[in-house]
């Protein structure tokens, strides 16, 4: 029987471990704009592409349109974003962002700034992370 790798050898608990500092560090930023990491999620899917349909949103996020619903119905409730049915087809709805949810891009550049300070990393050693990690899930995602 061989010895398991200990946690912190193993790569998929070191990005979970990650991801879970990197939401601490955002969140007392994020409870300051009104939204959680998981709301600023479909926002950035919506900045980046103004009336996606929840779906759309979803296969972006590489989550479940169930997920989605409930966080654009709170972002609707807080006044960022509006829902409306196509009306070519009553089941898919689309997501826009109201003039709120717009002005908050701006508002968010502290989470970069923020990472960008506390990694102690540069901007270009942060790009050069981000296009490994997306290597790696490009690659896993293929092979699925």
């Amino acid at each position: 029987m061989t010895d398991s790798i200990p946690l912190e050898n193993q790569l998929c608990f070191s990005l979970y471990a990650t991801t879970i500092a990197i939401n601490r560090a955002y969140k007392p930023l994020l409870d300051s704009l009104g939204i959680t990491y998981p709301q600023y999620l479909v926002l950035s899917a919506l900045w980046e592409e103004d009336g996606r349909t929840i779906t759309a949103i979803a296969d972006r996020l590489a989550l479940e349109p169930s997920t989605i619903t409930p966080l654009v119905k709170r972002l609707e409730a807080a006044g960022f974003v509006g829902r409306l049915r196509n009306p070519a087809d009553e089941r898919q709805v689309q997501v826009r962002l109201t003039a709120k949810g717009g002005a908050l891009r701006a508002e968010t550049t502290c989470l970069s700034d923020t990472l960008l300070k506390r990694s102690g990393m540069t901007a270009d050693q942060l790009i050069e992370l981000n296009t490994k990690v997306h290597s790696l899930r490009d690659a896993l995602v293929g092979s699925g």
